[in-house]
């Protein structure tokens, strides 16, 4: 028996957003049409190091491969000048349920799956015409969101914003090259919402960023960084204020989302959460149904989006040869 071992540059080769974004069209489905299969996220913290350590898992039925996936943030990392996330991604024969694959991926693939995720919410639920896109955060994820979302959308402008003013100016400084619009640093969360009518909420917040009062007519949110029950980027006034909340998972974003903290506020039942992202993209729901709606999309992260990511790495790279085979 043989298991293939790739590493984080054999692995960025292998896929491209294009193909990340319609991988993650196919998850979401699957998931939505009970076509899946998934345990609940195991969470560990490690508080001296500020760091927190995500399992999950996910099986898309007739595929070949389940996958298990471990992915880190490690926030003190930044002090020795090492990167904050890690991880890797194992892959098993969904026949024999041997290893088949080891993914080192240093937490490339989950970046590249959030940011497309993104980009599916972004392309269902966004204005048909977008002039101008606000990101808060303005790390790596902030990055990754922007340039997957240039491939379902265009946008003239962008405005940037992150608590710490050294990464936005590096942030302004490399996006340039990286998408067509105009850039620019917001000295305020509410200064980069004006005239933005896509935000996209990309940091490790444990307190509101965005408040409803902020949100102007037109908007749609993607929320992502909100991904356990102690995180949140906006604000129960946001929620409340929306016309149309949409969720990855409505089991997981009741436990672990924004959702999580309108429910527990009771400014937000169950019953007013519209549906999963599955469901608009297969067509089941809508995720618009007019121009001056306020939109949100609550973005957990799922095991359905490891499995799909993974399973599409390891098909190009068996086709291609690439990697090392280890025999056991």
């Amino acid at each position: 028996m043989a298991i293939r071992v790739l590493n984080e540059a054999q692995i960025r080769k292998a896929v491209s957003l294009e193909d990340a974004i319609a991988a993650m069209e196919r998850a979401f489905i699957a998931y939505s049409l009970k076509q899946a299969s998934l345990p609940s996220v195991i969470h560990l913290d490690v508080p001296d190091q500020k760091g927190e350590v995500h399992i999950k898992a996910g099986y898309l039925y007739g595929e070949r491969e389940y996958v298990v996936k471990v992915a880190s943030g490690f926030w003190e990392n930044r002090k020795k000048d090492l990167p904050i996330s890690g991880g890797m991604m194992l892959a098993f024969s969904s026949e024999t349920g041997f290893p088949a694959a080891i993914l080192l991926d240093n937490c490339y693939l989950t970046e590249l799956r959030t940011a497309a995720a993104g980009a599916v919410a972004a392309k269902y639920m966004a204005s048909n015409f977008v002039e101008q896109v606000a990101v808060i955060g303005a790390g790596v994820q902030g990055r990754f969101q922007i340039e997957a979302l240039a491939r379902v959308c265009s946008f003239e402008r962008l405005k940037v914003y992150d608590h710490h003013r050294s990464n936005t100016d590096r942030y302004v400084a490399e996006m340039k090259d990286r998408v067509r619009a105009e850039i620019s640093a917001a000295e305020t969360p509410q200064e980069a919402l004006e005239g933005s009518r896509i935000v996209i909420t990309a940091t490790p917040s444990r307190t509101p960023v965005i408040f409803g009062d902020w949100v102007e007519p037109g908007t749609h949110i993607t929320a992502m960084g909100s991904d356990g029950s102690d995180k949140q980027e906006l604000d129960v006034s946001v929620l409340k204020k929306a016309n149309r909340i949409i969720a990855d998972s409505i089991p997981q974003c009741s436990r672990l989302g924004e959702i999580h903290h309108a429910l527990r506020a009771g400014v937000l039942k169950e019953s007013n959460i519209a549906g999963e992202l599955g469901e608009v993209v297969s067509g089941h729901i809508p995720g618009r149904l007019t121009q001056n709606e306020i939109t949100i999309c609550d973005l957990t992260g799922i095991g359905v989006q490891d499995a799909a990511i993974a399973g599409l790495v390891v098909r190009k790279t068996l086709s291609a040869d690439i990697g090392i085979q280890i025999e056991t």
